[in-house]
């Protein structure tokens, strides 16, 4: 492409547009260039956006595309607007999410891990990493994502891995991490620790299972309600709240804990609700979290009954060996036998499922290294709550995020995995001294040993995530010229299911490790959900493929679509209609510009003047054209895309085509040969800049007619954004064309009513309310005759009313259509009274509007005086069509 292209031609301009085509070709163009890369512009000032990485597990889903397309969308603003924007590709290694699909694939194949041993395996994984790499990034290109690849990063890369160490060791050094015994959540059928994000919670019908437990005395006995009988092997104590006056006097008492017939305590904690149930709970602090917190309190043994694959273990006694449900039923059996069951009840409770294998976690007291996150928080609240914060958009989402960050709790981080970060950690075989180092270990510092082993658990895929926007910059090397240049990020966009588990943790690691808060702005958004509002799901088949949408529909009808139905913070529905819609409006940019370029014959960019004597619609279309470009800018800064999308769509469809181009065509149709060519300048103006704002939405489209217009600059990726420009106010043109459309849209509004096509000529008269709009309506009046399509015409302040005549009423005129032979005059009346009842209406809501207290005292002067000249609009308008009515009635 030449850097200034001379000559514009619809020519070679297909009639119909081809996504197929155009996406391909200027994606490569893109591509070749080196468009998207960052750091070419050392003097500019610099603006980025890490992606959230996305999982190597499989196909990038629609959910994604909303993502990555809303930053995309400020990437290539910001491109524009003459930042060095640099949007850093990524994706993440998914710990146990990777693992287990690549462990379904061996079953298979009827091979399991451990046949193959963790060398060989982690190939396996390895070559599923850079199977899906290769296919994420050909979604994103096929998405149009101007990603800097140059930059592009992986959480198990070398640098990451770094990171990674040297945070892990710091921490540990400063005693923030540690290691020890813990509930957990745990995966049986993947044998690992899960974090709390992993785990789904799902409705289940099961049962509420009431057992008596007797007093070692004989006395009595206290009854305590489980879901879980196969647990209570493992109960070490029975709690009651200390101020219950039911049990206050047997605290401190032995129980007999049934099937076991081991003595167990009855304790007093206030954890107990004594308005729940009996008041009286079995405690389990093996096998649940806030027993095993009540058991750290008082002292409580921690019995472990099952083993890592759920099946019950040697601490179950006869039980050993039976798969956890299995358990329930055989003791469920036995306890009815001995009449410790007492009664069973239905009961409908939220269960824990592991977010990657389906199986229902288990709580499970294990051997982990964790984090301790209330120090870490303590710098993120300060600065949440001193105003140096994160501002997150919308705004609620901060009170969520520092409840969180206030309440955090402990960080399991281990994970017992093959593919992952591999915890830096060495234990001497001769002396079990632990070694927490950045590098191997091969001398033990106690004993001088050799012989040292690495811990085999590998690190939370969250734990690198955490590190990302500034691991992927090149920290810690602090010399890092990306890092110096392009940390902190300046948005962050992700969904609210992750606000917790990974937001929070950026914030803190970054707070920690380099001072700084990652980035200035979270923007939230929601999940797409079908068409019913119901989530996206495999199991319910109504998933959306965003490579299919792009096949059907192409790349910028997809990205348009589903930016601009998107409100920070809220779900959005997938409609394949809407879809539709927004590929009929790329079609409709389409066909305007090509018949713009038809007019444009010979025109160059050096061509171009919109200075001088322009005529209202000329001046009129650059005002609107300079309003939206000043809304779109300050609607794009508030990431308010659902609210660019429609004033982008009104202007485009209805300004530019529907009536800029329309009246366009009295120039170029004409005699004059200035007007023509003042027309052609201001076309040619409008339509380059438009592209330009409509660009980050729909790039594809934008660059095919951008390359066919009289332009200066390579690509319309680096384009210069337009910018508000005040010579171009225009508020006289603005009023007259209002007027005008009003008028044209009215006359036709009658001719269909009353069956008269646009190809049928008719008699107009129109009646101004003043001299001055009288001499408005006649400098433009060759507009209505062309646009009314008018056989006579006449506009006079002392117009005669015809009798039978269609009467319309705009704002400070009236206009009569004397139609005799095509209208009733009954009719007539009828179609005035309705709009009579319409404006009434319209008095009405102003008038209480007005009367308002509230509104009156808290709304800005301008807004007030705007209601009261729509009060007098109203009014006016009013009594002229009551004033009609009566003339037609008399």
């Amino acid at each position: 492409m030449s850097e200034i292209q001379e000559h514009s031609s619809a020519n070679n301009m297909p009639t119909t547009y081809d996504p197929k085509a155009a996406e391909q070709k200027w994606y490569r163009y893109w591509m070749e260039g080196g468009f998207f890369k960052a750091g070419q512009v050392p003097e500019a000032k610099p603006y980025t956006i890490v992606i959230p990485p996305p999982n190597v597990t499989g196909m990038l889903h629609i959910g994604h595309a909303l993502d990555f397309t809303l930053q995309d969308i400020l990437i290539r603003t910001k491109r524009m607007q003459g930042y060095d924007a640099l949007w850093l590709p990524g994706s993440d290694h998914a710990g146990i999410a990777t693992q287990t699909r690549v462990e379904q694939t061996l079953r298979a194949e009827g091979i399991s891990r451990y046949d193959l041993g963790r060398e060989k395996f982690l190939e396996k994984v390895w070559e599923w990493k850079e199977h899906y790499a290769d296919t994420i990034r050909e979604q994103w290109a096929k998405m149009g994502f101007s990603l800097d690849y140059s930059r592009e990063r992986f959480t198990l890369d070398e640098g990451l891995s770094k990171a990674v160490r040297e945070v892990f060791v710091k921490l540990y050094e400063k005693g923030l991490i540690y290691r020890g015994k813990y509930i957990i959540n745990w995966d049986p059928a993947a044998r690992t620790a899960l974090s709390d994000i992993e785990v789904e919670y799902k409705e289940v019908n099961g049962h509420l299972y009431h057992l008596q437990y007797p007093l070692k005395d004989g006395s009595g006995f206290i009854t305590v309600a489980t879901t879980r009988p196969e647990t209570m092997l493992g109960d070490t104590a029975v709690a009651v709240h200390p101020e219950d006056e039911r049990y206050r006097h047997l605290i401190g008492q032995p129980l007999v804990l049934p099937i076991v017939n081991r003595e167990i305590p009855i304790i007093a904690d206030e954890y107990v609700d004594k308005e729940f149930g009996s008041g009286a709970v079995k405690i389990t602090p093996a096998h649940d979290p806030n027993d095993f917190e009540v058991g750290l309190r008082h002292d409580l043994p921690q019995i472990t009954v099952m083993d890592e694959s759920g099946k019950m273990n040697e601490a179950a006694g006869k039980y050993q060996g039976m798969d956890r449900s299995e358990c329930r039923k055989a003791i469920v059996a036995d306890l009815k036998e001995s009449g410790v069951l007492v009664r069973i009840e239905d009961h409908v409770h939220q269960v824990g499922h592991s977010e990657r294998s389906g199986a229902v976690v288990e709580p499970y007291l294990s051997t982990q290294w964790f984090v301790k996150m209330k120090p870490l928080a303590e710098a993120a609240i300060a600065a949440q709550k001193s105003g140096k914060g994160v501002h997150f958009v919308p705004e609620r989402f901060e009170k969520i995020y520092l409840h969180w960050i206030e309440n955090v709790r402990d960080w399991c981080i281990s994970r017992q995995l093959w593919w992952g970060h591999r915890i830096p950690a060495w234990y001497c075989e001769s002396c079990g001294e632990l070694h927490v180092a950045r590098e191997a270990v091969d001398t033990c510092a106690k004993c001088g040993g050799h012989e040292l082993v690495q811990d085999d658990d590998v690190l939370d895929t969250w734990f690198s995530s955490a590190l990302w926007p500034f691991s992927t910059l090149g920290w810690p090397d602090e010399d890092s010229e990306d890092f110096k240049r392009f940390f902190p990020t300046d948005v962050l966009v992700t969904g609210y299911d992750i606000i917790y588990f990974w937001v929070a943790r950026m914030i803190f690691t970054a707070l920690e490790f380099t001072g700084e808060i990652p980035f200035k702005d979270v923007l939230i958004h929601g999940l797409v959900r079908d068409s019913e509002g119901q989530k996206m799901s495999k199991s319910l088949g109504n998933g959306v493929d965003p490579l299919d949408v792009i096949e059907k529909y192409g790349a910028d009808a997809m990205r348009y679509m589903i930016s601009t139905s998107s409100t920070p913070g809220q779900d959005l529905r997938f409609h394949w209609e809407r879809v539709e819609q927004a590929r009929n409006f790329a079609n409709k940019i389409w066909n305007a510009s090509r018949f713009a370029l038809m007019n444009l014959e010979g025109v160059t960019f050096e061509d171009i003047d919109i200075q001088g004597d322009l005529s209202t619609s000329d001046r009129w279309i650059l005002h609107r054209f300079n309003e939206t470009a000043r809304n779109i800018t300050r609607l794009i800064d508030a990431y308010e895309f659902g609210e660019t999308g429609r004033e982008l769509y009104n202007f485009i469809w209805d300004d530019l085509c529907d009536w800029y181009i329309e009246f366009a065509k009295l120039s170029f149709y004409g005699e004059d040969p200035v007007a023509k060519r003042k027309t052609q300048s201001v076309l040619a103006y409008v339509l380059d800049r438009t592209l330009r704002l409509i660009h980050p939405f729909m790039p594809f489209i934008s660059e095919e007619i951008w390359q066919h217009l009289p332009h200066r600059g390579e690509t319309i990726t680096l384009a210069e954004w337009p910018q508000f420009d005040p010579s171009l106010e225009a508020p006289d043109a603005v009023r007259e064309m209002n007027l005008l459309i009003d008028m044209i849209r009215s006359v036709r509004n009658i001719r269909a009513e009353v069956n008269v096509p646009m190809s049928k000529q008719i008699e107009l008269i129109v009646k101004p309310g003043s001299a001055e709009l009288l001499d408005i309506i006649e400098r433009n009046s060759h507009y209505i005759r062309r646009f009314c399509n008018t056989s006579q015409y006449e506009a006079s302040l002392s117009a005669a009313v015809p009798e039978k005549a269609m009467t319309a009423v705009v704002t400070g005129a009236e206009l009569y259509l004397p139609l005799a032979g095509l209208i009733d005059i009954s009719q007539e009346i009828a179609r005035l009274e309705k709009e009579l009842g319409h404006l009434n209406k319209e008095v009405e809501r102003v008038e209480k509007k007005l009367a308002n207290e509230g509104f009156v005292s808290k709304a800005p002067a301008k807004v007030i005086e705007e209601e009261r000249a729509k009060m007098a609009d109203y009014a006016s308008k009013r009594d002229k069509v009551l004033a009609r009515i009566a003339e037609l009635k008399g």
